[in-house]
């Protein structure tokens, strides 16, 4: 069986704008696949070439082994940033349109039906997502394309957002998700992180990490170590009293001793949040 998505070295340009620069990337049954990266690093204008939605200035967009289309659409499940949903209509409306466009006849999920009679736009935006990920789920779709699906939702909206993601992945669609969140990174199969329309890493967590160490120091006077280096331009991060700094140990040490600070410096692995910030930031892996 072939891949439910793939890019073939997409290039997307708007202009003297280069949006996504030969990024391959694909999809296949049962997985899920977590697209990451800042804003602007081209996440949801490769999403859009795999939908046809944009035209790839070079290189191939495939749906289903084939161009993007109306017909191949028609397979796949859709949430964009902006929910896709008719704020003026009601909660059951929007389910009827969304059931009527994709020739289906279901009653509304339970997950959403005490909001049946409710304006999208009077919903909390917890509720609102559920409402999008009912409707994408509706015609029980091969695979599912989320665009930071649970962006400004209560941690345990997203929760229940991700059981939906991998119950879906468990059924047997293909998912292809962006986020900023680690933690939901982590719950991808497979990571596909893009740098300035460039895919720099892939893989699971584990060989998106790779050798990638940081920097533990341990001082009486943490906070202060923390306000120096934090000065210094370093992403700290405080693990209690512990400081996790995602640099080189020789320069977290030099810093450290232009203040007179006298600090416990130790290596220790990255996790996938420090990772990710040393790909950004093109530090060294190790």
């Amino acid at each position: 069986m072939g891949h439910l998505a793939q890019a073939h070295s997409v290039t997307v340009r708007f202009g003297a704008v280069t949006a996504v620069d030969s990024a391959d990337l694909a999809v296949d049954a049962g997985e899920v696949i977590g697209l990451l990266g800042a804003n602007g690093a081209g996440k949801t204008t490769l999403l859009l070439s795999l939908l046809g939605l944009v035209r790839p200035s070079a290189g191939a967009a495939l749906l289903f082994g084939g161009a993007p289309s109306t017909v191949s659409r028609r397979r796949v499940g859709y949430v964009p940033q902006t929910l896709g949903l008719y704020n003026d209509m009601t909660v059951e409306e929007n389910w009827t349109f969304t059931c009527r466009a994709f020739k289906q006849r279901r009653p509304i999920p339970a997950t959403i039906a005490d909001a049946a009679g409710e304006l999208v736009r009077d919903l909390p935006l917890g509720l609102q997502r559920r409402v999008a990920f009912a409707a994408a789920f509706s015609h029980d779709p091969e695979l599912l394309v989320l665009d930071e699906p649970t962006s400004g939702v209560s941690p345990l909206s997203a929760a229940r957002l991700w059981a939906d993601i991998r119950a879906a992945a468990n059924a047997g669609s293909g998912v292809l998700v962006t986020t900023h969140n680690m933690e939901e990174a982590e719950q991808c199969d497979h990571l596909v992180v893009m740098v300035e329309g460039k895919v720099v890493a892939h893989g699971d967590a584990e060989a998106v990490i790779g050798r990638r160490a940081v920097v533990e120091v341990r001082c009486a006077d943490w906070r202060r170590a923390y306000q120096v280096l934090d000065a210094a331009g370093y992403v700290v991060q405080a693990k209690g009293t512990t400081l996790r700094v995602p640099a080189p140990r020789l320069e977290v040490e030099r810093v450290l001793d232009d203040a007179i600070i006298e600090a416990r410096v130790d290596v220790a692995p990255a996790n996938l949040e420090e990772a990710f910030v040393a790909i950004v930031s093109g530090a060294s892996p190790s």
